[in-house]
């Protein structure tokens, strides 16, 4: 009896030496992270001092290199892994200036991958794609656009988003905008489907025709933010300007006033270039076969710089690592982080990884991924992983309550919504959790936009997240056992039959390359 006393009190001494340990390494984290944090240092090197991360650009391959050296200065094992190729671009000036019925710098720039202005720029008049009767119609009107600009986007009705309406407008007012602004929207829609042409083809058509350039303007819906995509013209430029200009070349070309603009858009094509995936590890001292995996886009559209999309989730996951590098030098499995290149042409980067690396799937214990915002964690789904509250939910309560409170969880949640790079690993039976964070109006504000910039990003926000992350990283180290990959079949949602789990796609390895 005596013995199995003795035995029962080395248990519990064992359990509350581990604990209090365990708490020791907790504490560290949230004292570093408070105290000492770089998150605002790392945003501004990346950010203003590197620019937008466009695939294929010369400053994808600057924040690649300046990822693995920051890594280095903190004593991370980072190297950069080659998945696959890409259209080389690089953006040049873009000046856009009315010259006719005045003068007046316009606010605008050309689309990524668009065709340079030959040197020197060229003036000529603006016109409005006009409403055709057929496709037959749009053919006969194409040869009058040669030597013109051809405004091809919908006009808005108002520069004001829809909650300054709430505050001032009235009711009535209110209402009647909406209606107005969604037979607008139908009837500018219908106008271009009648050319027979799509949103791809349609900017073709036109510079095939000779037009000097293709003018677009797709607002956000908030104010100063346009959305900014790629450009399918091959031989002239594509611009996108802002609201307020655009409509304002649009309403003079549809009085008769013959606006006129003077574009110098300049941008050099730089041939096929490698693409690539920046890892980073903190070898694992027990368990160094297996893997607590962080995760997070490196690249970006080049409208602004790409602070929440996502700039914020690569300076959360270095600030991570930095974090557990100083406090938790020795954790018991590898602590990956993949940097993945080319999210936004279809999550190729972290699909070739998976692919690349089949060796290490089964190997890898949890994945954190973090894309789309700046705002605190809100919502954390199991993604169809049975067990994934027991061993998730055990991790959180390490996590401060402050930081946790207002976290929605949904368990075992759904494998589905493959929006960012976590999907790439689920679909290959990876337990991969998107740490899914509040809006801040990203939808409207900042995602794709010109305006997705530093000043966007909230590091109280960040930094909590920080926090979160780290200590769920570190406990996923400390964890006895592999955890369950056992997962929920989804259900087909038009007959309730279960399917088959998904497989990953092959990733694109030759992007942009026509």
């Amino acid at each position: 009896m005596k013995k199995i006393y003795s035995l029962g009190l080395g248990l519990m001494l064992l359990l509350a030496g581990r604990v209090q340990a365990q708490n020791e390494v907790i504490d560290a984290i949230i004292k570093e992270a408070n105290e000492n944090s770089q998150l605002e240092v790392l945003a501004h090197e990346l950010l203003d001092g590197i620019g937008p991360r466009l695939v294929g650009s010369p400053q994808m391959q600057k924040a690649h290199d300046w990822a693995v050296k920051q890594y280095g200065t903190w004593g991370i094992e980072a190297h950069n892994e080659k998945w696959g190729e890409w259209r080389g671009w690089e953006r040049g000036i873009t000046h856009i200036d009315m010259v006719a019925p005045w003068t007046r710098s316009l606010s605008g720039t050309q689309l990524a991958w668009s065709p340079a202005s030959p040197k020197g720029g060229v003036s000529g008049e603006v016109v409005v794609l006009p409403e055709f009767a057929d496709s037959v119609a749009f053919q006969k009107w194409l040869p009058s656009v040669k030597g013109k600009y051809v405004m091809i986007s919908s006009p808005q009705i108002t520069g004001r988003p829809d909650y300054n309406w709430e505050k001032w407008a009235t009711e009535s007012s209110f209402e009647a905008m909406k209606e107005e602004r969604a037979e607008q929207d139908k009837a500018w829609m219908e106008r271009t489907q009648k050319t027979g042409k799509n949103r791809s083809t349609l900017p073709v058509a036109l510079e095939n025709a000779g037009a000097a350039g293709v003018i677009t303007s797709y607002w956000s819906r908030a104010f100063g933010a346009n959305k900014i995509f790629s450009a399918a013209t091959k031989k002239v430029p594509t611009l996108d300007l802002s609201l307020e200009d655009y409509g304002m070349l649009f309403r003079l070309a549809e009085s008769g006033k013959k606006p006129q603009i003077h574009v110098d858009a300049q941008s050099k094509e730089t041939g096929v270039q490698p693409t690539q995936n920046t890892i980073a590890q903190i070898k694992g001292s027990t368990k160094p076969d297996e893997y607590v995996m962080l995760s997070a886009h490196f690249d970006s559209w080049d409208g602004g710089t790409g602070a929440t999309d996502n700039g914020s989730g690569t300076i959360l996951m270095m600030e991570v690592m930095r974090i557990l590098k100083k406090v938790y030098p020795n954790p018991k499995r590898t602590i990956l982080v993949g940097h993945w290149g080319s999210e936004e042409q279809g999550l190729n980067g972290s699909r070739g990884f998976v692919e690349d690396h089949p060796e290490m799937i089964e190997k890898i214990q949890v994945l954190f991924n973090q894309d789309n915002g700046t705002g605190r964690v809100a919502n954390l789904s199991g993604q169809g992983f049975v067990d994934s509250y027991e061993y998730l939910g055990r991790w959180m309560n390490k996590v401060p309550r402050e930081i946790t409170k207002d976290i929605e969880t949904s368990f075992p949640g759904n494998p589905g919504g493959g929006g960012s790079d976590y999907a790439s690993f689920v679909a290959a039976g990876v337990p991969a959790f998107n740490l899914s964070s509040l809006s801040w109006d990203y939808g409207t504000q900042t995602w794709h936009t010109n305006v997705d910039t530093m000043d966007k990003l909230v590091f109280d926000d960040l930094k909590s997240n920080a926090i979160l992350t780290a200590i769920m990283v570190y406990m996923a180290c400390e964890e006895e056992n592999q955890v369950s990959r056992e997962v929920r079949v989804p259900l087909d949602f038009r007959t309730g039959e279960p399917t088959t789990w998904p497989t990953p796609r092959s990733p694109n390895r030759k992007g942009g390359l026509d």
